[in-house]
């Protein structure tokens, strides 16, 4: 069963998706928007009309069970490499291994890959990274040599799931729960990744106490501008964008 949904909505229709399927979806960019996939059977067709009011679906063949193992690829960025437990990271490389069992996401989303380059870009100090979900970007700034690292979310889950993904790899960071939209103050530090949605990103960026900010999660369409920052360097991948800012001072 699945569900097309525009990519500004694709960010809460993957909660959704979460929430009804933790086992497990499909997520493939198409030319009419994201479709989110799950094997399931009545009940869950059920729950999916239920969630978004509509859904297609498909007889499939059997071994379905592990047909969704073949979404999860595993990708390289620079030195970095991030996959599932399943696959081997080649030598020579900085692995990091997402279990996407666990997570919201494992590295292999544009936006993710986009922050990543933006990472290796710079020299390296404190990190804070707003809506961490899984940590992967957190786990590999630490990797890097930033530090300290603190990641938040503002999802008890993902800051459990962002926790053990970095103690299963062996990354120093630590995980707490904010919402960056309502705390009173975050924490300072030298870098701020957040790649979340458009709107939260115009949000939080002003509240953020950083000389770096790299952003991400919306368009290569949209051109969010920053009180007290200048976009120095923009990167694009198939249609999403993530831009490094820095501060302006004087």
């Amino acid at each position: 069963m699945s569900v097309t949904v525009p990519p500004r909505r694709a960010e809460p229709a993957r909660a959704v998706m979460l929430e009804l399927f933790p086992e497990g979806f499909e997520e493939v960019d198409g030319p009419d928007g994201v479709e989110l996939a799950a094997y399931t059977d009545a009940a869950g067709e059920e729950r999916l009309w239920k969630a978004f009011g509509g859904a297609s679906g498909a007889d499939v063949e059997a071994g379905w069970e592990d047909r969704w193992r073949s979404f999860h690829r595993p990708v390289q960025v620079g030195p970095l490499w991030i996959g599932p437990p399943w696959e081997r990271p080649p030598g020579g490389v900085i692995a990091i291994v997402i279990d996407p069992g666990r997570a919201f996401g494992t590295g292999a989303h544009p936006t993710t890959r986009l922050c990543l380059e933006l990472l290796l870009d710079g020299p390296t100090g404190s990190l804070l990274d707003v809506g961490c979900g899984s940590g992967v970007l957190a786990i590999a700034a630490a990797k890097l040599g930033y530090a300290p690292v603190l990641a938040v979310d503002v999802d008890p889950v993902a800051v459990e799931t962002a926790a053990g993904n970095a103690e299963a790899n062996g990354a120093d960071i630590a995980a707490r729960l904010a919402d960056a939209l309502a705390e009173p103050s975050l924490p300072a530090a030298e870098v701020a990744v957040a790649n979340i949605t458009l709107s939260s990103v115009e949000g939080v960026a002003g509240r953020l106490d950083c000389s770096r900010l790299i952003t991400s999660g919306y368009l290569a369409s949209d051109r969010p501008r920053f009180d007290g920052f200048r976009t120095t360097r923009r990167v694009e991948a198939e249609g999403w964008a993530a831009d490094l800012s820095t501060r302006q001072t004087g």
